[in-house]
């Protein structure tokens, strides 16, 4: 799982970074099933997480109580190593949960783009949840082509990025970065959960379709 390290929306000075859910749910589906989760960052270190995804304790969803709850995963996004330092062709998938704070660091990032593009390479599974689909949209087949032309793909929407008001403050929107790049995007309505599956790729829509995401994720592993 690569994480963001991106605590701040652009030169606004607003909080952002991870979204605790799209962490939690899926980390946990793949854990308590029994695969082993390695977490990375682009700059390594702290996770920031994103204030609007946490609520005062008790007031969460149980997946995110779990989160805060469980010091050794709070010590483990405190102290992430770099995606730079793993090849990704040694998993057997790359996932990237979401954040409005992966938008500004995932895609620039060398370390992210080389796990992705080797991972896809060694035909191993690549997986996001709303904006973690950031982490696509720079990697490339070994044709040169991007990874999701063709591919039927989903991630946060535009029409959703309007509704949360932040259009003109992402340095992109995602749903028009992924059509541009050719990718088939196939979405639903905002915040219902979403997820699609098309060979290698498996994306998920918003929050609410984390747990989607890693259901796809845990029957793919299965399969293999």
């Amino acid at each position: 799982m690569i994480v963001t390290s991106n605590a701040r929306m652009g030169d606004t000075g607003k909080p952002t970074g991870l979204w605790a859910e799209e962490l939690a749910v899926p980390y946990y589906a793949l854990a308590d099933a029994g695969v082993e989760v390695t977490l990375a960052s682009p700059a390594g270190g702290p996770t920031p997480i994103d204030p609007g995804s946490i609520k005062p304790a008790g007031q969460n969803d149980p997946v995110v109580e779990r989160f805060l709850a469980d010091a050794a995963l709070q010590a483990r996004i405190a102290a992430t190593p770099k995606a730079s330092e793993f090849d990704g062709a040694q998993f057997d998938a790359v996932f990237f949960p979401g954040g409005h704070g992966t938008m500004w660091d995932l895609p620039v990032d060398a370390g992210v783009t080389r796990a992705v593009e080797r991972a896809f390479a060694a035909k191993k599974l690549i997986a996001s949840v709303c904006h973690g689909a950031a982490g696509l949209v720079t990697a490339r087949r070994p044709d040169g082509q991007s990874i999701v032309k063709d591919l039927r793909v989903n991630g946060f929407t535009d029409a959703e990025e309007v509704a949360v008001g932040l259009e003109k403050v992402v340095p992109f929107m995602l749903e028009t970065r992924l059509r541009e790049l050719g990718g088939r995007f196939e979405g639903t309505g905002n915040w219902q959960p979403f997820a699609i599956r098309d060979g290698q790729l498996i994306t998920g829509q918003n929050p609410q379709s984390s747990h989607l995401v890693a259901e796809e994720m845990l029957k793919a592993l299965a399969a293999r």
